[in-house]
């Protein structure tokens, strides 16, 4: 069995989103109860989380915006920017604790004291554009990991994959110009019109031209879409990119039983998908991967998707 990391920190609790929001605290609970209930805990690496030095931050966000943010919280304002991102006075802290519990893990797999890891973090992130909030997400966790990687560790080819049914515009955007960081997503497009982008003609720009590679996935569609997808898209572009380190933003919301979105993956379509990303670690990261939760709001299947992906990273 691989050296698997799992990140949890009950202070990603006190992240409230008030009574009736999908992104809630319960979310990261039920994640838990499945690990734990597949008894899987023993032979994983438990991580706690410290604060992210505000340089990492700020080497993804504008120092305007991440002032503003915090203001927000010490105000005790209960949205910001949209009335999707529901907030409190914690908030703040709470998206340090997580990119900083990020970093920490990252960190872990760089010194070998760990093979991969999941983290079981929120908020998420991958909606976080440099300069506002959007889809619940404050800042973006995988883009700061990835310029972690290349600024502490030199790591010069990044590679993101972003399965969560929305698309991530907030880290292709940031990556858009960048040839080092290749940002793959598969997503459900039209999705209830959030976010809007994402479309297949969107390839990065300038220098960055041919390092974006969106696969949209139609309502109604599954296993067999994202199947001939990944394999026919993202396996083609690794080849050629040939990750030194991968990152992935796992949304379990593109499942049959989701009610945020109309994809209809199954539990064993989201471990095939699982395998595959595993499978591509090995092969051109020396199974160097760190797994970032996005979102998944479905509560009865949270517990057995989250058990499934922790045992594939393991190798069961």
């Amino acid at each position: 069995m691989k050296k698997t990391g799992f990140l949890h920190d009950d202070r990603y609790l006190l992240h409230d989103t008030g009574p009736y929001h999908p992104e809630c605290p319960r979310r990261l609970e039920a994640i838990y109860e499945g690990i734990e209930a597949g008894g899987l805990l023993p032979g994983l690496t438990l991580i706690k989380a410290s604060r992210a030095r505000q340089r990492w931050i700020e080497a993804i966000h504008d120092i305007k915006y991440i002032m503003r943010l915090d203001e927000a919280c010490l105000y005790g304002m209960t949205e910001f920017d949209y009335p999707d991102n529901q907030m409190c006075s914690e908030t703040f802290d709470t998206a340090m604790l997580a990119a900083g519990g990020i970093l920490d893990t990252v960190k872990l797999v760089m010194e070998g004291e760990i093979d991969n890891a999941f983290c079981s973090v929120r908020p998420p992130g991958h909606h976080a554009e440099v300069d506002k909030a959007m889809g619940f997400c404050y800042f973006n966790n995988i883009a700061i990991a990835a310029r972690y990687l290349q600024e502490e560790w030199e790591i010069g080819r990044v590679g993101i994959i972003d399965f969560d049914v929305h698309h991530g515009n907030g880290t292709q955007h940031i990556f858009e110009n960048d040839p080092t960081v290749f940002y793959y997503s598969i997503h459900e497009h039209p999705s209830f019109a959030f976010p809007g982008t994402g479309r297949e003609f969107e390839t990065g720009a300038g220098q960055g031209d041919g390092f974006t590679l969106n696969s949209p996935v139609l309502p109604g569609q599954g296993d067999a879409e994202y199947k001939k997808l990944i394999e026919g898209d993202l396996v083609p572009a690794f080849d050629k990119f040939a990750p030194e380190f991968i990152l992935v933003s796992v949304g379990f919301d593109a499942h049959i039983d989701d009610d945020m979105s109309g994809v209809s993956l199954s539990t064993e379509g989201y471990s095939w998908v699982m395998e595959k990303i595993v499978e591509m670690a090995d092969k051109y990261s020396r199974g160097k991967l760190v797994s970032i939760l996005e979102g998944g709001y479905c509560l009865e299947r949270l517990p057995e998707l989250a058990r499934n992906h922790v045992e594939i990273l393991l190798g069961e």
